[in-house]
């Protein structure tokens, strides 16, 4: 989930009130509990579900003053979550984030389960053996599989380094995201519509009062344009690949 019930970031990516409250409120875990029970009845026994991947980057790096506390609040959720999966499906790999924007592995207290893969995002790092070592640690010790579900954001020649680092010591890897708007940092792109300017300009515009979002307030008409065109282009028959970003995933090109 990138947006669990009551947020377990506590930043822009999860539509939260500026704290991972999920880990304190007793009635957001029960229906993230409940959601989640209802997914694992629903895909249980399907074999083309890999598995069930809880809740992306819990814990942002705003809260270190009490990092521990909330690390535990976490991994008792995580238990909680882990459990009730498993009386309903007692089959799918279930994926667990690290906290603090997933990188961290101090979360797991514990192995709670057999089927598990721990899974962390790295972005914007020197590429060397150090800036995974904890996590080929974490691995070794405690006899379990890691992954990588984000990394990537960066230069062709970068993410060549990082993917042939993540080949060599078996780590299995999702380079993020797969398709992007006028950016090359991404396996598939696709052109910015004409108008579209209008609505990025609209959101960093000054909207404290009423006043300036009436007086900043774009055309309304060539936004809705910029809006159809955008559903357009992102269509795959409109996308057209970033050759050198698919030869440094080490993907064919043709």
């Amino acid at each position: 989930m990138h947006c669990a019930p009551g947020g377990q970031t506590g930043d822009n990516i999860d539509d939260s009130y500026g704290y991972p409250y999920l880990l304190k409120s007793q009635s957001s875990q029960d229906l993230i509990s409940e959601v989640w029970v209802k997914i694992a009845g629903k895909y249980k026994g399907d074999p083309v579900v890999i598995g069930y991947d809880l809740m992306n980057e819990p814990i942002a790096h705003y809260f270190a003053d009490e990092l521990e506390d909330l690390n535990h609040k976490l991994f008792l959720l995580y238990q909680r979550l882990v459990r009730d999966i498993r009386r309903i499906d007692p089959d799918h790999t279930i994926f667990l984030n690290g906290s603090v924007w997933s990188g961290n592995f101090d979360v797991f207290e514990e192995i709670i389960d057999d089927n598990i893969v721990y899974e962390f995002h790295k972005y914007w790092f020197e590429v060397n053996q150090d800036a995974i070592q904890t996590y080929l640690d974490f691995r070794e010790e405690y006899k379990v599989p890691i992954y990588i579900g984000e990394t990537g954001e960066n230069t062709d020649e970068w993410v060549t380094d990082f993917r042939i680092l993540l080949d060599n010591h078996n780590i299995n890897w999702c380079f993020w995201p797969y398709k992007k708007m006028n950016n090359t940092r991404g396996i598939m792109n696709f052109d910015e519509p004409q108008y579209y300017y209008l609505i990025t300009k609209y959101a960093e515009s000054d909207r404290s009062t009423y006043e300036n979002i009436r007086n900043n307030r774009p055309d309304i008409t060539k936004v809705q344009m910029a809006l159809n065109d955008f559903l357009e282009n992102c269509l795959y028959k409109n996308n057209f690949p970033n050759t050198r970003y698919v030869k440094a995933l080490n993907f064919k090109t043709e």
